[in-house]
């Protein structure tokens, strides 16, 4: 197969090609992943398809279908929508402030119609494909240290501000880090990364004392002492410990979990469904989990890494950062080694935003292999 007929358009066969492009591997462990959240959702709603399981699986396979069209479509069409996504998603963020949807004390959801849409999820790919559009048309000179870097700053920073300002906190982190990130892969010098890091180590303790909320600022102490709170604060943490110890190597078994069924264990279908896990399925079963997620993040970063265009290694390696830090902050909290925030376990937690643009972030990825020899023209970072 030639380079030729990956690429070039009007071949008669041209949307088989691209099917038999598509890294099916990746395809796959997405689905055991989702299907290994599709059992834990029917386990810890007591043997039940609803409310969660049948709606995690029926949107994953819609999901699925969507990902698999969208990782065929030409990677310029991603690359010219890169700022509209964008702008949408600052949009729905400002909607948000203004007439967003409240529960317990946030405002993170935007209800258009029947659906309810968390805008949060939308910019973290909107960040990663306009970063990557932006850096795409940067000289490597400007992308190491220029003024110039005042753009991606800001394109990180005003919707990490605003998802900070709902208050969803673990979001914001995760939007800022991986911009910071996708500004280091694309070539930011050692200078201004110390220069970040200082300012970072300046800000931290500003924002701690002048603008987190009491309860932000509860859950970041008491995650260094739960047990000071343990029917307060602490409750969250102290539950998943239990969750996490007591399922031992093998685990208690599909429905025999007590944190979990008996309802001792908070939010267990979202923020805490690897605790449930933990608890029925084991070790073996966490480690099983997280060695799959290790092999999507290498597959991905392999997608990354063979593309041609600039544009493409960087919104591959963004969409693989996003995955592997929600991963991390997820596995961290559960685990009382970080605060408890509201980042899900991607794939394994029910939840419909998520789910959507975690996996049109893979349909990016997808493009970025089946057209990883394609290039895509290049300009200035706003051409």
């Amino acid at each position: 197969m030639t380079v030729s007929a990956i690429s070039r358009p009007g071949e008669r066969d041209r949307l088989i090609v691209k099917l038999s492009q598509i890294d099916w591997t990746l395809c796959l462990l997405l689905t055991i992943i989702a299907g290994i959240g599709a059992v834990m959702l029917y386990s810890i709603a007591g043997g039940s398809w609803s409310p969660w399981a049948a709606r995690h699986l029926a949107l994953y396979g819609v999901c699925f279908v969507a990902m698999i069209a969208l990782g065929t479509a030409d990677l310029r069409l991603w690359f010219a929508l890169a700022y509209p996504v964008y702008g949408l998603g600052l949009l729905m963020l400002l909607a948000v402030a203004v007439v967003g949807h409240s529960t317990m004390g946030a405002q993170r959801w935007l209800d258009i119609g029947p659906i309810r849409i968390q805008p949060s999820e939308v910019i973290k790919i909107g960040v990663v494909m306009a970063l990557a559009r932006f850096y795409h048309g940067l000289s490597a000179a400007r992308a190491r240290w220029s003024w110039w870097l005042l753009i991606p700053a800001a394109l990180i920073g005003a919707p990490a501000a605003l998802v900070a300002h709902q208050p969803d906190l673990g979001t914001a982190v995760l939007i800022a880090a991986t911009g910071g990130a996708m500004m280091i892969l694309a070539g930011l010098s050692l200078r201004a990364v110390g220069v970040g890091i200082l300012g970072l180590g300046v800000a931290v303790p500003l924002a701690f004392a002048f603008v987190l909320k009491a309860y932000q600022k509860a859950r970041l102490l008491t995650f260094l002492h739960p047990e000071a709170d343990r029917s307060g604060a602490g409750y969250h943490i102290i539950q998943s410990e239990i969750a996490l110890g007591s399922g031992g190597l093998l685990g208690k078994g599909l429905g025999l979990g007590t944190q979990s069924q008996l309802n001792f264990l908070p939010e267990k279908s979202t923020d805490f469904i690897f605790s449930s896990m933990a608890e029925e399925l084991g070790f073996l079963g966490c480690v099983t989990v997280l060695a799959l997620y290790a092999a999507v993040i290498f597959v991905t970063l392999r997608a990354a890494a063979i593309a041609h265009s600039h544009f493409g290694r960087l919104a591959a390696a963004g969409v693989t950062v996003t995955f592997a830090l929600c991963v991390l902050i997820n596995g961290a909290m559960v685990m009382g080694l970080a605060p408890v925030v509201g980042v899900p376990m991607p794939l394994l937690s029910f939840g419909g935003t998520v789910m959507i643009t975690m996996m049109a972030g893979f349909a990016l990825v997808l493009s970025v292999r089946v057209h990883r020899y394609s290039e895509v023209t290049r300009g200035g970072p706003f051409v």
